[in-house]
């Protein structure tokens, strides 16, 4: 075993034990976990959609109980603007005006979570404005250069109120390398806990049971590079992924039919190659997080619908129907192009 397998082998044992910890806080959720913690090893950023107090804060602020770094939150609303997340204005106890540093920058370099819950509330200058801290991890204020090095956002979308909200451009939504949906609990053992144990019904003081640092956030990026370096994609892997990138683009060449729409006219843009990178970025931490050396179709099935769906472009008469077309068109695509 050469040294960055003994590395990677105890680092897979401290992210298997990290999902282990943050399920102690949200419970039922074994696979939105997993894809957490693929993102926080792959280092991607990540749109939430949920209903309403199904735990996306909880999983935010327990994954950065665990790494150890600091969390920050901003709310989306109609009149925020892009200084709202750099500084923000009030009159001091003598009367005066003063300035404090805004949620982005106040922890500085050791910010590890940012969450901008409700996005699609903010104006598109906002977006634009979190596009480029999530590309360059930097941001320009008070003369100086704020870097947040260790930094991945988390984005939730208020899918069912509509009023008062800016849908987030294509090009915005390919910078986050995932979309996961956080469902409440199906099983009535489950809903019975969270509705009757008092553990969760006190945020706080849940997050604070949780064991800190547990995996150091200042050596993930080090540690991600080395599991995509260590994981090999074969010849015949790659080839699969090219094959799925082109389903995504036009459907029916690969025989992909549904019901009610016809796929034909779909799809107006397929995965960007940003995308389809990424999906092997999520494939390699998956398989590693199996205990794996080299990815495998099963892999990138595990990742593909999270990492690809949001990406595409669809035909304006399909738009509104994204989330049903989506789930069909993804499971159509996995299950027509052929696996080596």
């Amino acid at each position: 075993m050469d040294r960055n397998d003994a590395l990677l082998g105890d680092w897979r044992e401290r992210a298997l034990a990290l999902e282990r910890e943050v399920g102690r806080a949200v419970i039922a959720q074994q696979r939105v976990i997993r894809l957490a913690t693929t993102a926080v090893f792959a280092r991607g950023h990540v749109l939430l959609q949920g209903d309403v107090g199904v735990g996306k804060t909880t999983l935010l602020r327990a994954l950065a109980q665990v790494l150890g770094g600091d969390y920050a939150r901003i709310e989306g609303t109609v009149d925020l603007m892009p200084g709202d997340l750099i500084y923000y204005t009030y009159i001091s106890a003598e009367g005066r005006p003063a300035v404090e540093a805004g949620p982005l920058i106040q922890h500085g370099e050791n910010l590890a979570i940012f969450f901008f819950n409700e996005i699609n509330r903010a104006r598109p200058q906002v977006h634009s404005l979190l596009l480029r801290v999530m590309a360059e991890r930097s941001v320009q204020a008070f003369n100086r250069e704020h870097r947040f090095p260790h930094l991945l956002v988390f984005a939730d979308r208020n899918r069912v109120e509509r009023e008062e909200t800016f849908e987030i451009s294509s090009a915005a939504r390919d910078r986050f390398m995932m979309e996961v949906t956080i469902e409440a609990p199906a099983d009535d053992a489950d809903r019975t806990a969270l509705m009757l144990d008092a553990r969760f019904h006190d945020t706080d003081r849940l997050i604070a049971a949780l064991t800190p640092a547990m995996v150091p956030y200042r050596e993930l990026n080090a540690v991600a590079e080395t599991i995509q370096q260590t994981v090999q994609a074969a010849p015949a892997l790659q080839r699969y992924v090219l094959d799925l990138w082109r389903a995504t683009a036009v459907p029916t060449e690969y025989g992909v039919r549904l019901s009610d729409v016809d796929a034909a006219q779909l799809v107006l843009a397929g995965a960007s190659p940003r995308g389809m990178s990424m999906l092997l970025r999520a494939a390699r931490v998956a398989a590693w997080l199996e205990g794996r050396g080299h990815v495998t179709p099963e892999d990138v099935q595990a990742v593909f619908h999270e990492v690809i769906a949001h990406r595409l472009v669809y035909q304006p008469v399909y738009e509104m129907r994204r989330q049903e077309i989506s789930a069909r068109l993804m499971a159509g695509i996995v299950g027509r192009v052929a696996a080596p």
